[in-house]
């Protein structure tokens, strides 16, 4: 039996509970700031609100003021399950109290423009924690279709681990593996977590179609906009793939789970395809983000602003080829300079 600690309660983290314990191992589910009434929920009757299920009996609660506490506990396996607003707040705590031997496991999504590159998370927080505390930290990540819900009931899941260490991420599958919960193993550091991060800027796109469909007016003889949908979704594999191969990842990544399998359940449902609808009704981001999902994060249009400048950066440098992704400068002009956001069909991919 392992020791585990997960650090973040929301939805992802607290449903990353279930396989784990699952598996026979000691499990400490610790809050952010942020998750104050979700841990006294946890903690009073195992409930978290936006979950339909019940958590595991055996799982522990702990608030955020509890963390040293917890983490000067011996830790197996630190699952790091903050929302990408939160990874700045994570790492200082991780920081200040980390000793330095403690795997680390990002469920965490997300991209960082250092000023010269784009950077994964894991290799952003394993280079701030090294820089700070001189220490070497194994940072490894989750990729691929998940669904916090389906998790959470133990629907059977696929997805990807992949690290550095190839040896290092064995390891943590089989600590986590369990009848419903299956791992497959990726080296693709890069190329995984580029599509993490991408597969929510590109549902935005593939929603978009749906609202461009209701715009229309036209929906008395039943045939709807899937079509079009897919077009999207041909296109936005299509330049995920260029992004990938010119960053330093691995087409393989983007033809697998990590990219055709979780954009594909991305767009299925969540907060992405649902802003992308409302794009395509003709609302402007900001409209849509302040009057109709103002109490939603939208990883994808959070990421196209964060971003954009590296986007521009390496397309006017020729590292990525600007004439090849139009659907990424559609998606970044109409989230940063707030405009309707359409569709260059003429560009797309032949």
């Amino acid at each position: 039996m392992a020791k585990i600690a997960i650090l973040g309660a929301g939805v992802m983290g607290s449903s990353m509970s279930v396989p784990a314990s699952a598996a026979g191992h000691d499990i400490a589910l610790i809050g952010t700031p942020l998750d104050e009434v979700i841990i006294k929920s946890i903690q009073s009757s195992l409930s978290h609100p936006s979950l339909s299920v019940k958590l595991p009996s055996e799982i522990k609660a702990y608030q955020f003021t509890e963390l040293s506490n917890v983490l000067a506990q011996k830790k197996d396996l630190l699952i790091l399950g903050v929302s990408s607003g939160g990874v700045d707040w994570a790492t200082s705590q991780l920081i200040e109290h980390l000793d330095g031997t403690i795997p680390i496991l990002m469920i965490t999504k997300g991209l960082v423009d250092n000023g010269q590159e784009i950077e994964t998370l894991p290799t952003s927080l394993q280079r701030n924690i090294k820089k700070s505390r001189g220490l070497e930290l194994d940072v490894m990540a989750i990729g691929g279709p998940c669904i916090a819900g389906e998790l959470a009931a133990k629907r059977s899941t696929m997805v990807t681990f992949t690290g550095k260490d190839i040896q290092a991420i064995e390891n943590i599958a089989k600590m986590l593996e369990c009848e419903f919960y299956h791992v497959r193993i990726s080296s693709d550091l890069t190329g995984v977590e580029l599509c993490a991060a991408f597969k929510n800027f590109y549902a935005l796109g593939v929603g978009w179609a749906h609202g461009f469909f209701e715009a229309s007016g036209d929906l008395s003889d039943g045939p709807k906009m899937h079509n079009l949908a897919s077009s999207i979704f041909n296109q936005a594999i299509h330049e995920m793939n260029i992004l990938v191969k010119n960053l330093g990842g691995m087409s393989e990544s983007v033809y697998g789970l990590p990219g055709v399998g979780d954009l594909y359940v991305t767009c299925l449902a969540g907060r992405n395809s649902r802003m992308g609808r409302l794009l395509g009704l003709g609302n402007t981001y900001s409209y849509a983000k302040n009057h109709i999902m103002e109490n939603d994060t939208v990883e994808g249009a959070e990421l196209a602003k964060a971003l954009a400048p590296a986007l521009k950066r390496y397309w006017d440098s020729g590292k990525l080829p600007k004439a090849s992704m139009p659907l990424a400068r559609s998606i970044v002009n109409s989230i940063c300079d707030d405009l309707p956001l359409k569709m260059n069909w003429w560009e797309f991919s032949r």
